[in-house]
């Protein structure tokens, strides 16, 4: 046992089923070697906010041993994913002590299915507004990379987790970025679906007028595409209809996709700059890519991107308005500022000055924009964009306090000026990690493809990974020994 805790944190998922399945390990003793290096790293890096060590070991025994995933250890971010009998604070004060899950969520009951094994729930900032992971509930995640830095967010103790190998992979969702924001930050694969790809039933048919997609972030392309072939398919009274794949998404991983052109943007069209280290990483992802035949040039926006950016902020005041209210309603209890962080709290006071017509005027304009931006694939198979404007940030970046939080929520969407673009029209879109900077710090570069094309851009990522490898690096953090 004492020899796999020291091989655990190099395997993949999908090593690790097969490990299993070869019965060169247990099930049980794959669990242990998660549980140990949970328990030796989160006092540091503070990802893991809730364990379910006896729930676990109970679960291995009612798990279908062929099921693709059975004996995976995996974590769940602690934000609309429902465990029957877990509390759920979505890090948030005013749900603490309030609401446990009468039921799993359908994703949860796929995780189910497929073998994973639920050990816990990971950090998120309140209620996902926020792209770090400070939650006053929780405090601060831990950057694995680099202890001052952010570990990005919302899906930020996911990130810091699975970079650290407590578990090779761990769910994540994204409104705004916030699977792939913490996938740039923590040097992780993380990819957004394509809307609808994912349920979010039965709590929930639509969120923030389908911006928000459900999915993990993982340290290999393959574990993403298994993953998502597990979880994907269409349940019933969806709102929404994602396009049918042709083929698996694990299959799309173990062939090139043939010449691609490749769309590269490194200009806002704002008054905002792009920090060198992001450029240079694109620039390293364009050679990569020219270098495996591709063809890539250098490209514009087909959408007036900071216009588009600015209904963002109104979408996000909608969404903390509602989940407020959604919250205030299922747990029956008084809304008081008081309960809630400043950042989240100035959102809200937004969101209640925008009427219902104001806001579906906001939703026409962003659907408005979807066409624009859906031009740019008419030349293009792939946009290639920096994940984030700058590096990751020192832990407190967005801090603020009643004075300042205007200049918070302006450093909020310019930080992650380029990821909420497949959220508003709905996109695939992945962050690669290609680049370290000189300060040994993570920096992922964002390639977004047509609605339903997560096959090309998984057959892409593979491509790149299996030319230039990255799952091997380990953050000084780590149980990688």
């Amino acid at each position: 046992m004492t020899g796999f805790r020291n091989e655990f944190a190099c395997f993949d998922a999908i090593g690790l089923a097969g490990q299993i399945r070869r019965k060169r390990v247990s099930a049980s003793e794959v669990l242990e070697a998660s549980i140990v290096s949970i328990d030796n790293l989160n006092p540091r890096l503070n990802a893991v906010i809730c364990k379910f060590y006896a729930q676990a070991r109970d679960q291995l025994s009612s798990l279908n041993p062929d099921s693709p995933l059975y004996g995976v250890p995996f974590l769940a971010k602690d934000l609309f994913a429902e465990i029957a009998g877990a509390p759920l604070h979505e890090g948030s004060e005013f749900l603490r002590g309030c609401y446990h899950s009468t039921q799993d969520s359908e994703l949860v009951t796929r995780w189910r299915e497929a073998g994973l094994v639920l050990v816990g729930k990971t950090n998120t900032p309140e209620f996902g507004m926020k792209p770090d992971c400070e939650p006053r509930i929780y405090g601060c995640s831990i950057n694995p990379w680099a202890p001052d830095y952010t570990t990005g967010g919302s899906s930020g103790g996911s990130a810091a987790a699975v970079a650290a190998r407590m578990v090779p992979m761990a769910h994540a969702n994204d409104a705004g970025g916030s699977i792939r924001i913490p996938a740039s930050c923590c040097g992780l694969f993380g990819l957004k679906p394509t809307r609808a790809r994912n349920p979010l039933g039965p709590f929930y048919g639509d969120a923030g007028s389908g911006i928000v997609s459900e999915h993990a972030v993982t340290r290999s392309v393959r574990d993403s595409a298994l993953l998502l072939d597990v979880t994907s398919h269409l349940g019933a009274g969806e709102p929404y209809y994602a396009p049918k794949p042709t083929s698996t998404f694990l299959s799309a991983t173990e062939r090139d996709p043939g010449p691609l052109r490749i769309g590269l943007v490194t200009e806002t069209g704002g008054e905002n700059a792009i920090h060198k280290d992001c450029i240079e990483a694109c620039q390293k992802a364009a050679q990569y890519l020219t270098d495996l035949g591709h063809i890539v040039e250098d490209a514009k926006f087909t959408h007036d991107a900071v216009a588009y950016h600015k209904r963002c902020v109104h979408i996000f005041s909608g969404i903390a308005n509602w989940a407020i209210k959604d919250w205030a309603r299922r747990i029956d209890k008084r809304i008081s500022e008081s309960d809630f962080e400043p950042f989240t709290w100035f959102l809200y006071e937004r969101g209640q000055k925008i009427s219902s017509g104001d806001y579906l005027l906001i939703v026409q304009d962003m659907q408005r924009h979807t066409r624009d931006i859906t031009r740019f694939f008419d030349q293009f198979d792939v946009m290639l964009t920096p994940t984030l404007m700058i590096p990751p940030p020192p832990l407190g970046y967005l801090n603020a306090d009643k004075k300042t939080i205007s200049q918070a929520a302006e450093r909020m969407m310019s930080y992650t000026f380029f990821c909420f673009i497949a959220n508003g029209a709905g996109l695939p879109s992945a962050s690669l990690p290609l680049h370290w900077n000189e300060d040994d710090l993570p920096i992922g570069v964002l390639a977004t493809g047509r609605a339903g094309s997560e096959e090309l851009l998984f057959s892409l990522a593979a491509q790149i990974e299996r030319a230039w490898p990255w799952a091997t690096m380990a953050p000084r953090i780590s149980a990688v020994l």
